[in-house]
């Protein structure tokens, strides 16, 4: 089993190297493992170029047998610690930048107070990642807002206010309130959040274009920009808690707002460690800010 998810740690990191480092073996040994598997299979799995290693087409027709199998087994692990209590377990998140700053690290440290074995996995993305990686299992939930997703169950958990975010010195900056429609003539730096953004659906509901120059896929990139006066933007009010960017914040009209959810697959087949973090955060709702 040891070799399978070796395999698979190469194939999301693209290397040899990086696979030997997350899952502490030398790179000699993971290049034995995986030559073993390959005599045992009599099938040449992954080909290496200078730009990183890929399947082979017969180890991709291989493939998602394999994940299978690294799934099963998993299952099995999860259904062991249950029946003998969780004192062990792993649990993969899709997240997104604001919660993993500011909702996760205490959530995490409350958590393994009452289950100190339990690892976890973050794997940061957008609305659109997140859901295909819980779709394929690569995540077992995800937090997400539920229009942008589809054929997944969700637990809604907060609904946050979005702000406009502007140079400090820039003309609207005094104001006490903006409207998307001077919003709308500014420089606009779009974050990238998949195939759907709360503050595009706005600005369309209101039958207005923004002016996008740029489209990044970190918050606290867009803020260094605005910073430096490349242009405004509308960000989540959870991410700009804590920053010392020199910016304004300032409430918008008409609001936007941002749903925010944890989606899965089926409940009934997530990992118990997964079943129990879920639970727990639930409960703990009212202490999100």
């Amino acid at each position: 089993m040891n070799r399978y998810i070796a395999l698979q740690k190469i194939i999301d990191l693209g290397s040899f190297t990086k696979a030997a480092e997350v899952l502490g073996y030398t790179q000699s040994s993971i290049s034995q493992m995986i030559s073993s598997l390959e005599d045992e299979l009599s099938i040449k799995l992954l080909y290496r170029s200078r730009i990183g290693v890929k399947l082979t087409l017969e180890g991709a027709d291989l493939y998602p047998f394999i994940e299978k199998t690294i799934l099963q087994y998993r299952a099995m692990q999860e259904k062991a610690n249950e029946i003998k209590g969780l004192d062990t377990g792993i649990i993969r998140v899709g997240t997104i930048s604001s919660i993993t700053c500011h909702w996760l690290p205490q959530l995490i440290k409350e958590f393994q107070v009452i289950y100190p074995n339990i690892q976890f996995i973050f794997h940061q993305g957008d609305y659109s990642s997140i859901q295909e990686w819980i779709k394929t299992d690569t995540v077992d939930f995800g937090f997400i807002t539920p229009p942008a997703v589809t054929g997944l169950q969700t637990i809604a958990i907060k609904e946050g206010t979005m702000l406009a975010v502007l140079p400090a010195n820039h003309k609207l900056a005094s104001k006490n309130i903006v409207t998307l429609e001077e919003l709308s003539t500014e420089p606009f730096i779009l974050l990238e959040e998949g195939h759907f953004s709360e503050p595009l659906e706005a600005f369309r509901a209101c039958n207005l274009k923004p002016n996008i120059k740029f489209c990044i896929h970190d918050d606290y990139a867009i803020m260094t920009m605005v910073e430096a006066g490349l242009g405004i933007s509308i960000l989540a009010e959870l991410v700009l808690r804590r920053t010392n960017y020199n910016i304004v914040k300032l409430p918008i009209d008409p609001p936007i707002s941002r749903k925010l959810a944890i989606g899965y697959k089926d409940k009934n087949s997530l990992p118990i460690a997964s079943k129990y973090f879920i639970d727990y955060l639930v409960s703990n709702i009212k202490k999100l800010p």
